[in-house]
């Protein structure tokens, strides 16, 4: 893949990372497909999603995916 963007998000605790992690990270095989995939890592408080593509049009696909994937865990999740 030619592509990357890392996404970081910090939370006030680990356990709200946990949380958003176990939440998107069901996601990982479902989204992943032959221009894009994406590794969910967590260092305490700090989401970091990495994501690859073969071309900008997917990176922005991809990026707006786990985006809304992260926003949407938080609201549910009341973060």
């Amino acid at each position: 893949m030619d592509h990357e963007a890392v996404l970081d998000f910090a939370y006030a605790d680990p356990d709200s990372a946990v949380l958003v992690e176990r939440s998107v990270g069901q996601e990982i095989d479902e989204i992943d497909g032959e221009r894009t995939r994406a590794r969910i890592d967590r260092d305490d408080e700090t989401l970091s999603i990495t994501i690859e593509a073969a071309d900008p049009i997917a990176l922005r696909a991809g990026v707006t995916t786990w985006t809304t994937l992260v926003e949407v865990a938080e609201r549910a999740g009341g973060i």
